[in-house]
C-alpha cells in the first residue's frame, strides 16, 4: 500500500466523520422557552366591578311606578251594593230536614275459594275494605251492616242489615 492511498482514505474518513459530526450537532441557536406572565387580575377585576356598578344603575328604575287603578288578577270588579229602597221580607219556608245516607263503605271482592264438601262445592269471599280483607261463607256477617246471603262463581251478594237491601259484589 503506498502513501497515497492511505492518505486517501484517511482524509476521507476524516471527511466523512466531519459529515456525520455536523450532521449530529446543529448551529442553530434554541429559542428562549416562553414563560407565561400572570394576567392582570386586579386591573381586570376593578374594571369588571365598575362595568356591574355602572350596569346596575341603569337597571334601577327612575320613576317609582304608581299604584294601578285596577286589579290586574281580578276578571270584572265587584259591583257595588246597593242600598235597598224598602226592606222586602222573604217569605219563611219550612225547614225540613232530609236526612242524608251515608255513604258505602269501599267493598271490593277480592276473590272467591271453593272446597268440596259433602253437599257440593263450600264457597269462600275473600272481601276487601280500605283497612281490612274479610274471609266470609254465606250466612256470616261481613261487616256489623252487611250479611253474606249467597255467594256464586263471581258475584257475591250481602243483605245490608240496615235497610234490608241488596248490594252486589263482583269479580273486575
Amino acid at each position: 500500500m503506498n502513501a497515497k492511498r492511505a492518505g486517501a482514505i484517511v482524509l476521507g474518513g476524516g471527511a466523512l466523520a466531519a459529515w456525520l459530526a455536523g450532521a449530529a450537532t446543529s448551529n442553530r441557536a434554541l429559542p428562549d422557552p416562553i414563560v407565561a406572565r400572570p394576567a392582570r387580575v386586579d386591573a381586570r377585576g376593578a374594571d369588571l366591578a365598575n362595568e356591574i356598578a355602572r350596569l346596575h344603575e341603569r337597571l334601577r328604575p327612575a320613576a317609582t311606578p304608581r299604584t294601578p287603578a285596577r286589579n290586574l288578577f281580578a276578571f270584572r270588579a265587584a259591583p257595588a251594593p246597593a242600598a235597598p229602597s224598602t226592606p222586602v221580607e222573604a217569605p219563611r219556608a219550612a225547614l225540613v230536614e232530609t236526612p242524608i245516607a251515608p255513604a258505602l263503605p269501599p267493598l271490593k271482592l277480592a276473590g272467591i275459594g271453593e272446597d268440596p264438601g259433602p253437599d257440593g262445592p263450600v264457597r269462600i269471599a275473600f272481601v276487601s275494605s280500605d283497612t281490612q280483607l274479610f274471609i266470609v261463607k254465606v250466612g256470616e256477617l261481613l261487616t256489623p251492616r252487611y250479611r253474606v246471603a249467597a255467594i256464586s262463581a263471581d258475584v257475591v251478594e250481602l243483605v245490608d242489615l240496615q235497610d234490608n237491601g241488596t248490594r252486589r259484589l263482583t269479580m273486575r
